[in-house]
């Protein structure tokens, strides 16, 4: 049996996954706390996955609404929850699939002033978000309180999902957003830098990325202005596809399980 909370519909439920990763490992799942911060195209199918492989307490994190633009790569954009809170939309839909877990839906930005607040009481976080000063904050608060982290790198502008890679920070390559990030680190946070002609130092921080070249907007499909600079992740300019944003979440989300995998 799962637990003693969980009785015959959670082992229904959930006994696949107890099958694969055992019994015990499930039981962590589903005692684990995990936050997922930014509920986009990469996000929204973490936050699936993890709520689908038995995690029982879920803190998401976005303060955006759900548009009519997000419906070719994220999993809440339904017609009918148009111009609602992602993080509303989310949590309704993970109570559908785990009814017992707890979710807590943060409708806010992470920003380097609030997010010792917002990542209270969690053991891991994904961060899906595009911001870098903001994601450079909530790497060094996370590893400043042995708090697990992933990060995400960018998703739009690829086509090929059989290039999302996994490495350390310091050592994932083809992706300028994590690039800016690790400046960012190294800059603000006095992360190290990579020693002349050597490997960097690892960061201690998965990453997930794409080593796919960009692809830029087909001819007559730019944006006015075209793409804006460094925010791959969330596809504004560049174009986008669900093949590869669910599977850099899925990776993400494979990636945070695998972190509580018992002995």
């Amino acid at each position: 049996m799962i637990g003693s909370a969980g009785g015959p519909e959670l082992d229904r439920r959930f006994g696949a996954v107890a099958r694969l990763y055992g019994q015990a490992t499930l039981e962590r799942f589903g005692s684990v706390r995990i936050a997922v911060v930014g509920l986009g195209g990469v996000g929204t199918w973490t936050a699936e996955a993890l709520a689908r492989s038995g995690v029982g307490k879920l803190t998401l994190i976005d303060l955006d609404h759900i548009a009519e633009s997000n419906t070719n790569r994220q999993i809440h954009a339904l017609e009918a929850d148009f111009g609602k809170a992602k993080v509303q939309a989310m949590a309704e839909r993970i109570r559908a699939i785990h009814p017992g877990a707890q979710v807590r839906a943060v409708e806010e930005f992470v920003t380097p002033e609030n997010v010792g607040d917002l990542l209270r009481e969690v053991d891991l976080v994904v961060d899906c978000i595009d911001q870098v000063r903001a994601k450079a904050a909530l790497i060094s608060h996370a590893r400043s309180n042995a708090i697990a982290v992933v990060t995400c790198g960018g998703a739009g502008g690829r086509k090929d999902p059989a290039r999302i890679r996994r490495d350390d920070l310091a050592r994932a390559q083809g992706d300028r957003l994590l690039a800016k990030l690790r400046h960012c680190l190294r800059r603000d946070y006095g992360y190290a830098a990579a020693a002349a002609g050597g490997r960097p130092a690892r960061f201690g921080v998965d990453a997930i990325f794409s080593d796919e070249p960009l692809c830029r907007p087909a001819p007559g499909c730019e944006p006015e202005g075209g793409p804006p600079a460094g925010s791959p992740l969330a596809c504004g300019g560049y174009g986008s596809c669900v093949t590869v944003t669910a599977t850099m979440g899925f990776a993400a989300a494979a990636c945070a399980l695998e972190q509580f995998q018992a002995p």
